[in-house]
């Protein structure tokens, strides 16, 4: 199964039809990986889809779909990411849980009936012999018209030597029908199993509807997402403005946006400002101010004002796309913890058809008379009990759920080992520039010497600067022009490379840069010393200015803290996590922003270059830490590629998603916290699942085999059985789609009150978002360390009480 090295691979993603349980996902996975060209391959049960990386000089779509349908299974027409929710496709969805829940109810409502006359009480006006010939019709129709599905899958899969979940339903039902159909033929009075096989049909068939609606709801949040794309676009073409279908819209293209409306597609604003609601794409409620210039996003809102916008990406190519195919791809993604289910699920099926053998056998040579109707039971129980599709619903429900919350939180999660991984990170190594601070210098304090104002030292400043590119020159002509200041010409420019620059305004002049610049240009920088000295030690950088020969001033320039920033590391540590700050700025200036955010001075790393980035994270990971790194996911590749979690702050539209594993829409630090929060939630969801899909078959098949017999005289009904079975791989959707629940902190432009001060809080555990009085009434409190936690009423305080070092003890590794 591998290529090579030299040939690039292509993916492919296929939607596959016909799978029912764990074991359809490994024999398709087995047949792709014998072909030829193909390098790796995931099928995944819950988004019905398989994802192939393969070699196309030696395998081509053709290739892989036919070893696809060599192993038993359709392909249906492939969809991009930007289409996967059509109104087509999902009507043929509807359409196939319709027909499943309408031969759900009428083989059920058939087996009732059958059921009711078979047990009529007392005697009944016609022989059994009779009854038994009346039932064979109606039983027939739902074998092999309602059980269709099963036995054509069985079928398919005996043929390639596979045994499945069909072919345990398959086996029970024909059991409990063949011996009915040979007590009818000779014609006997006992008793018969039509009713049995009638209802385990329907129930199972009605099981497979539920858990049909139940993964639709799990993925409908992305399908809703994508549904706020806008059909049309307002074009403006040759002077005339008409609305035409949104797939006629083309890269260049001027495009009206009107209040009210949602943005057509990816672009910028060439005329007009408005406030635009961008709650879709990064889960900030306040709407964003936007004038020419700035970028807007495809299906955003535009919540007030007119402009006129160049598109610039269309198609698949827009964010909304992106963000749906990296979704995708993380839903049809395996986490590590799906490899033991596998290994366990592939053998699965063959254990269940020996048990179900033994117990026939036990049953006839052992059981009580009638031993044969006796050994029927268990057998046909045993087969109809076991459910291998919950173990294989387990893992990719609860990561399908997980990363669609993810995705409306503006957390884009790559794939199901990424999720896993995050819940396990002890650490968390913040870069400074661009995730901390705004990433853009900003004049925070002007200091004119006596004798000059601040309007004066900022006017020629900034005349001076104004034909420099330089970021400080940048932040000196910005608070210029924001406080309106009319700046006079400049002549005689010159930049001096790594110093600052000097010119001629209004006949004087003017040198702006370092102190070391001013000494060489023979300046007397004694009386702005001080001023600048003391700008330096509280970590902004001091910008000397003089004229003609004099020190009239400081400006003090700052990369400045977002204001979420404090809350975020807040959160980081009451989730029991070390905050680390790396930077390669000085560290006067580190030490100052992390007190400013509450890192710990021995928690710095700054005067760290580029390249000694990944280092770092070596030395964190060598004293035996399990390291996120959060950065911009460009200059900080390494550090993020090194870390056993990489976290990239996107900005909007610009989605770094090739750098990390995590990645953020949007610059709020505090969706860092909100990931880990989310996998936490994620993980403990899939361990709950496998522990009921697991518990659930360790229990009930002895059970099933009769084993509480001797004791009770009690043997479970096929019947009841064929109910459990539906309901265990139902019960395991369900639970995953309690993670609809899970809400990130609130998101807002000023930093959010600590705890002591606010009603509502997190809980610890899950993340959820509680209300303090609510939960102290309903005595849902603990102490740890002298602080009280709040929980959600779901057991999260006695998994808290149970082990509270794993949530708050920073040195605690948590683990499987």
């Amino acid at each position: 199964m591998t290529s090579p090295a030299a040939s690039p691979l292509a993916e492919l993603t296929l939607p596959v039809s016909g799978m029912t349980c764990a074991s359809c996902v490994n024999r398709i996975e087995r047949f792709l990986g014998r072909a030829d060209g193909v390098e790796h391959a995931v099928v995944n049960l819950a988004t019905e889809r398989a994802t192939v990386r393969f070699d196309p000089k030696r395998i081509d779509r053709g290739g892989v779909v036919a070893a696809i349908e060599a192993a038993g299974y359709e392909v249906a027409p492939s969809a991009s990411a930007g289409e996967a929710a059509t109104d087509e496709a999902e009507h043929a969805r509807e359409t196939e849980r319709r027909a499943l829940l309408r031969d759900a109810l009428l083989a059920t409502g058939i087996g009732l009936a059958m059921m009711v006359v078979s047990l009529w009480p007392g005697d009944v006006p016609w022989p059994m012999e009779r009854v038994n010939v009346w039932m064979l019709a109606p039983a027939t129709v739902v074998q092999f018209v309602f059980g269709r599905r099963f036995l054509a899958a069985a079928a398919r899969g005996l043929r390639h030597g596979e045994l499945t979940m069909d072919t345990l339903v398959s086996l029970g039902t024909l059991a409990a029908y063949g011996y009915s159909l040979a007590i009818t033929l000779i014609g006997s009075a006992d008793p018969t199993y039509f009713d049995s096989a009638a209802i385990i049909i329907g129930l199972v068939l009605l099981g497979r509807w539920l858990e049909a609606r139940a993964k639709s709801q799990a993925a409908g949040a992305i399908q809703a997402l994508l549904r706020l794309r806008p059909t049309t676009a307002r074009v403006l073409r040759d002077g005339r403005e008409a609305d035409l279908p949104i797939d006629e819209v083309r890269p260049g293209d001027l495009l009206r946006v009107r209040p009210g409306e949602r943005v057509p597609t990816d672009g910028s604003i060439v005329e007009g400002a408005s406030a635009v609601d961008e709650s879709m794409l990064t889960g900030e409620s306040v709407p964003v101010d936007k004038r020419e210039g700035d970028s807007v996003t495809g299906a955003t809102m535009n919540a007030s004002g007119s402009f006129v916008m160049r598109a610039e990406r269309v198609g698949t190519d827009t964010t909304l796309a992106q963000i749906a195919r990296l979704v995708e791809q993380a839903q049809g993604s395996k986490a590590p913890i799906q490899r033991v289910v596998d290994q366990v699920t592939a053998r699965f099926v063959p254990a269940v058809v020996l048990v179900a053998a033994a117990a026939f056998g036990i049953w006839l040579l052992l059981g009580p008379e009638p031993r044969l109707p006796g050994a029927l039971t268990a057998a046909v129980a045993v087969l109809i009990i076991a459910c291998p599709c919950a173990m294989g619903l387990a893992t990719p429900t609860a990561i399908m759920v997980g990363t669609t919350k993810g995705a409306e939180a503006g957390i884009l999660v790559r794939d199901g080992a990424a999720l896993e991984h995050a819940q396990r990170i002890t650490a968390v190594v913040l870069d400074k520039t661009g995730t901390i601070t705004r990433g853009q210098p900003s004049v925070v304090e002007l200091l004119p010497m006596a004798g000059t104002t601040e309007s004066q030292l900022l006017r020629l400043a900034a005349a001076a600067e104004r034909g420099s590119e330089h970021p400080l020159a940048e932040a000196i002509v910005r608070l210029a022009t924001e406080r309106r200041v009319e700046l006079p010409p400049a002549t005689d420019f010159a930049s001096i490379s790594g110093g600052g620059v000097q010119a001629t305004v209004e006949a004087r002049r003017v040198i702006v840069g370092s102190e070391l610049l001013l000494v060489e240009q023979g300046v007397d920088v004694q009386p702005v010393e001080a001023p600048a000295r003391e700008t330096a030690t509280e970590g902004h950088t001091p910008v000397l200015v003089a004229i003609d020969g004099m020190a009239i001033g400081v400006l003090a320039i700052a990369d400045t803290v977002k204001p979420e920033s404090a809350e975020a590391v807040r959160r980081l540590k009451a989730a029991g996590l070390e905050v680390w700050m790396l930077t390669g700025d000085r560290a006067t200036v580190a030490e100052a922003i992390g007190s400013e955010v509450g890192i710990a001075p021995d928690r710095i790393l700054a005067e760290v270059r580029p390249a000694e980035k990944a280092a770092k994270i070596r030395e964190l990971q060598a004293g035996g830490a399990l390291v996120a790194m959060v950065g911009d996911g460009i200059n900080d590749a390494p550090a993020l590629a090194q870390a056993d979690l990489g976290v990239a702050i996107g900005t909007g539209a610009d989605v770094a998603v090739e750098a990390s594993d995590i990645t953020l829409v949007g610059d709020d630090l505090r969706a860092v916290p909100a990931a880990i929060r989310l996998s936490r939630a994620t993980m403990r969801t899939i361990r709950q699942n496998l522990a009921w899909a697991f518990g659930y078959n360790l229990v009930l098949i002895p059970v099933a085999a009769g084993i509480l017999f001797p004791l009770t005289g009690w043997l479970l009904s096929p019947g009841l059985a064929a109910g459990a079975m539906a309901l265990s791989s139902v019960s395991v959707v369900t639970n995953s789609l309690r993670l609809r629940q899970f809400r990130p902190a609130e998101r807002t432009n000023e930093p959010m009150e600590t705890p002591q001060a606010t009603p509502q809080v997190d809980d610890p555990v899950c993340g959820m978002t509680v209300n303090r009085e609510v939960a102290s009434a309903a005595g849902l409190t603990a102490e740890h360390e002298g602080q009280t936690y709040y929980f959600c009423g779901s057991g999260c305080k006695l998994e808290f009480l149970d082990d509270p070092k794993r949530f708050f003890d920073p040195d605690y590794a948590p683990h499987m």
